[in-house]
């Protein structure tokens, strides 16, 4: 089979992803999927930083902007949509560009993992429960040891909602979740991807670009779109976007503006690392440090110049 070439830029918030997929996809006559969780929401534009019409330079971008704040929307969705566009994409004579800081969705994707939807049955989830309580969580994971040593190994004794749910997978399909794990991963991947991720050398430099980030959705109308979107959406995943959930308690009164933009600044920075420790991870991304250039031009070309070597 035929491996579809994909280029994927990857790297924390606020490091220019969007610019640098865009200046890649005008060089080599690309189409832009968005692997993003929050940008797949409508409206929501300045709290998840989506390229306005100027930014996208003319080039399409695909799952952006096209879901309602109120619908669910899982990972394999996810992975069934991008890979549609990409298909798309390819078919049309173009280079797919995946871009975005959401991780699970880039693996997931790339790596063709198939989600095997297994049913929740209450009851049994109840029971399961109430013996985690009386016996305790390591009482649990040494009975899970039994038939799931592998998955045993990886949870820790405070993560009782996956020991009870590595129990409740067994006994409603008498599969392992480390054998399912491993039937997600049979098929080999559709794609022959090449990895660029966006770092900084001086961690502060990253820091400093997303304090001004979040100074500029401010000036763009945060406080009135997260007020709104806070409003319809209480109790929705939308509504725990980085930008509306750390506002909330200057909503309900409990603290002052700035103590509450000095809590979104310190939670972007901490979903930053977290972006970084999950990429660092991925042996394939060909790391390019924004600061160790004079200007994003060069940067972008020295990527460029790197991609027309390999592609």
């Amino acid at each position: 089979m035929e491996k579809i070439p994909l280029l994927v830029i990857v790297g924390p918030t606020a490091s220019g992803k969007t610019a640098l997929s865009v200046e890649c996809a005008v060089e080599f006559d690309g189409e832009i999927v968005s692997a993003d969780s929050m940008q797949i929401y409508k409206g929501m534009s300045v709290a998840t930083a989506k390229p306005t019409i100027e930014e996208m330079k003319g080039i399409k971008h695909h799952l952006i902007d096209f879901l309602d704040f109120n619908e669910k929307y899982s990972v394999a969705n996810y992975v069934e949509d991008a890979s549609k566009a990409i298909e798309s994409i390819y078919s049309n004579g173009k280079l797919p560009v995946l871009v975005g800081g959401t991780g699970l969705y880039v693996d997931s994707l790339v790596n063709n993992i198939k989600f095997i939807e297994v049913e929740t049955d209450y009851s049994l989830r109840e029971e399961l429960t109430e013996k985690l309580e009386k016996i305790g969580a390591e009482k649990m994971l040494e009975e899970l040891t039994e038939f799931d040593s592998a998955t045993a190994e990886k949870l820790h004794p405070n993560n009782k909602k996956r020991i009870i749910r590595a129990f409740e997978v067994y006994k409603l399909t008498g599969k392992t979740m480390s054998e399912l794990e491993a039937e997600s991963k049979s098929v080999p991947s559709h794609y022959n991807p090449i990895f660029i991720g966006i770092s900084f050398r001086n961690r502060e430099k990253l820091y400093e670009r997303i304090n001004k980030r979040v100074d500029v959705m401010l000036e763009n109308g945060l406080l009135e779109e997260a007020k709104e979107y806070y409003n319809l959406s209480k109790d929705v995943t939308s509504s725990q976007a980085i930008g509306y959930k750390e506002l909330k308690p200057y909503f309900d009164g409990e603290i002052s503006l700035e103590t509450a933009v000095e809590n979104l600044k310190l939670s972007t920075r901490h979903y930053a690392k977290r972006q970084l420790t999950w990429f660092n991870k991925n042996r394939r991304i060909e790391w390019f440090y924004f600061d160790e250039y004079s200007s994003a031009e060069e940067f972008c070309q020295a990527v460029k110049d790197y991609v027309k070597k390999v592609l």
